[in-house]
């Protein structure tokens, strides 16, 4: 079992650590005053991460979130940040993709900050909409390639993709054959052209694609087909690839947008999928899962250290776990904050 999950939510980060028996107990609570949208882990440490907040920017916590700093404290930096993302090549570069839309990155761990102005360069970047009135534009994931630091992958809210090859200095717009509504984005670790997308659906409810939540491309990102569109549920968050088999991957599904489950009685009416020959086929996943169709997995993440335990963190806070692939499930016994990200580590 990993020693640790580190979630995001609408209170700060939350570390749970392992017990004996499969047990799991709140370790660490900070950024209590916070609502933090994702928490990037350093590989080579796993006691160190980032998090980055809806309106103060990029804490670090280098005790397992016992204790948090600001690097760049009174220094120019991203404010209202919406995904963080560590370069795979060195864990001192750092990207931060913010609301109104804007990517900045810091060389040194935090503690200062470059705002691409080459984003703003993209005529498209300016007419990008989002359909709720209190959350504007915004970059909602950002992907680099782990063989080539110089590719990166951005996604916008509501407005497809953007990809640079030459490490942020131009970068080019991606929105053939793909909902516009990109969340998240996988990148194959050994063909790096070929990619993996969760969306919600925003093309697909209008009628303006073929596909419906997932999609793949196999030349990096110059063209989409669909994927599990033989569902009927268009909306999806988490995707998630096995880490010692990327033909392995977990996603989630819900039926409409997340305001439409608080109208209706069944909720989100969503369940997990499993795909085992790299995005071709997907199974649905049932069993104790049945129970959390009115909610939503907004994450999904492997134990590395045992790839065959998987957990999955309900947006309301209730956490599952599975021993065996995905083929049976249980609860973990904690709640948290509404969610927003998870990650899980092996100390």
């Amino acid at each position: 079992m990993a020693s640790f999950l580190y979630l995001g939510t609408d209170k700060g980060v939350v570390a749970l650590k392992a017990q004996a028996g499969g047990a799991w107990q709140i370790e660490n609570q900070g950024l209590d005053d916070w609502a933090v949208s994702e928490v990037a882990v350093t590989p080579s440490a796993p006691n160190r991460l980032f998090a980055g907040t809806r309106g103060d920017g990029v804490w670090l916590s280098e005790d397992s979130g016992k204790s948090w700093k600001k690097p760049c404290y009174g220094k120019r930096g991203p404010g209202k940040v919406r995904c963080v993302t560590i370069d795979p090549a060195d864990p001192n570069t750092i990207y931060a993709g913010t609301e109104p839309i804007d990517i900045f990155v810091s060389r040194d761990a935090g503690k200062s900050w470059t705002r691409l102005d080459s984003v703003r360069n993209v005529p498209w970047v300016e007419s990008v909409d989002y359909p709720v009135a209190t959350v504007e534009p915004h970059v909602r994931d950002i992907a680099i390639d782990p063989k080539n630091s110089q590719t990166i992958y951005a996604a916008l809210q509501v407005g497809y993709m953007l990809k640079s090859t030459d490490g942020g200095a131009s970068w080019k717009l991606l929105n053939r054959d793909l909902d516009a509504d990109v969340h998240t984005i996988v990148i194959h670790p050994e063909d790096t052209r070929k990619l993996f997308i969760a969306t919600g659906g925003h093309d697909c409810r209008k009628g303006t694609v073929k596909g419906r939540a997932l999609y793949m491309s196999q030349d990096g990102g110059e063209n989409w087909s669909p994927m599990a569109a033989d569902f009927t549920q268009e909306y999806s968050v988490p995707l998630t690839m096995h880490p010692k088999n990327p033909d392995i991957l977990y996603s989630a599904l819900a039926n409409g947008q997340p305001g439409q489950w608080r109208r209706r009685p069944t909720g989100a009416e969503s369940f997990i999928i499993r795909s085992r020959d790299g995005g071709g086929r997907w199974e649905r996943l049932d069993g104790e899962l049945t129970e959390i169709s009115k909610n939503f997995a907004e994450a999904i993440v492997f134990d590395e250290t045992n790839p065959d335990h998987i957990y999955a963190a309900l947006r309301s806070g209730e956490l599952y776990g599975s021993e065996d692939g995905g083929g049976s499930w249980r609860k973990l016994g904690v709640t948290v904050p509404e969610v927003s990200d998870m990650k899980a580590v092996a100390g």
